[in-house]
């Protein structure tokens, strides 16, 4: 069986590193807000390019934490819009909602699945107070047009880069294009713990303080509560596992590129489209995708064939029984991604024979 990632043999790669930083830890007894949080904090703000990066318990709360410090701020309050993509991973949404703040859907591109930049205006409303663009798939959704809006209305960038670490657009990246931006580390991710990790990087020292402060119970002191918090803190074990793998991160994401690109230069079935990529240097292929009118019978056939594969995402956030107000609703392009689409394996581990035999059964497909 070709997996559709083998994290095994991703943390041997860097094992003797691990077990030396995880050992330091346990060693060190000290086990939350301690140095090795600081370094890791420090360096990953730096690989971004931001004054901050705030660790916190995972990539959904690293979300929720911006907007709750906005609230806290007087920047946002209850009812206020948010324009969302409405084909993200439902987290996206979820960060919203949970802070009483109103998500407004806009459709994606059917070429690069990213929230389609010629749709956002015309939804902006005297409500509006931020878009969260969302670099779905490892692929750069921000544009000029994008950035321009925000200026012209006065609102708030945030980006979800859950699936994005080490995506740029021009020389930044992504993660220091708009006001705040949000970051996973789920052990699958391009940069993965041992277990549930996020991070919250901006350039607002404000922002910076409200959000570590809202995530450690409300507190800036000890048993001193500012604010109604909640505990969501970067453990220290966490912090020195991503630590060390923050090292090799470009590397890595240099061999997924390699991957993507045979995929994309070797697959020739008709009945599947590759993914559109317009700047390789704007696309970290955290997941690899395709697009088949018979997805389901494809994937049965990859299976049957040896090749494990997965569907991100079945179902859209507004067919989600969690947001039944929304069921009825209808965005054909996120519905008809959503229908169609089915992720191949690709990881800096896989080999190139793996490859080759999962281009092969592509191509024998009918």
């Amino acid at each position: 069986m070709i997996k559709f990632l083998d994290l095994q043999k991703i943390t041997q790669k860097y094992s003797e590193e691990i077990h030396e930083a995880v050992n330091r830890v346990i060693d060190s007894g000290w086990y939350l807000q301690g140095k090795e949080n600081e370094k890791f904090e420090a360096n990953y703000a730096a690989y971004i390019g931001t004054k901050y990066a705030i660790g916190c318990a995972n990539g959904l709360d690293a979300l929720i934490w911006i907007f709750r410090a906005y609230v806290e701020m007087g920047v946002m309050a209850l009812g206020d819009e948010v324009i969302v993509p409405a084909n993200t991973y439902i987290a996206s949404i979820l960060a919203i909602t949970e802070n009483g703040l109103k998500p407004v859907l806009i459709e994606p591109s059917i070429e690069t699945y990213q929230i389609d930049d010629k749709k956002i205006e015309e939804a902006i409303t005297g409500r509006t107070k931020a878009i969260l663009i969302v670099h779905l798939y490892g692929q750069c959704a921000y544009t000029d047009r994008i950035g321009e809006l925000c200026r012209k209305y006065g609102l708030k960038l945030i980006e979800d880069n859950a699936q994005a670490h080490g995506c740029k657009f021009g020389t930044q990246k992504t993660g220091s294009l708009g006001d705040a931006a949000g970051h996973s580390f789920y052990p699958g991710k391009n940069l993965g713990a041992f277990g549930d990790a996020g991070a919250v990087t901006t350039n607002d020292e404000e922002l910076a303080k409200v959000v570590r402060t809202v995530a450690n119970y409300g507190s800036q002191k000890k048993y001193v509560f500012k604010y109604c918090g909640r505990n969501s803190r970067l453990d220290e074990i966490q912090a020195a596992v991503l630590d060390v793998k923050l090292k090799y991160l470009d590397e890595d994401v240099a061999l997924r590129k390699q991957i993507a690109k045979y995929y994309i230069d070797n697959i020739k079935n008709p009945e599947i489209i590759t993914p559109t990529v317009r700047n390789w240097d704007a696309h970290v292929f955290h997941i690899f995708t395709i697009r088949c009118k018979h997805r389901n019978e494809l994937q049965m056939f990859l299976a049957d064939n040896g090749v494990q594969t997965i569907i991100h995402y079945p179902t859209p956030p507004h067919k989600q029984e969690c947001y039944k107000e929304w069921n009825n609703l209808s965005f054909p392009i996120t519905e008809r991604i959503h229908n169609e689409e089915l992720s191949l394996p690709i990881s800096p581990m896989i080999k190139i024979e793996e490859v080759r035999k999962v281009v092969d059964i592509l191509n024998e497909w009918k």
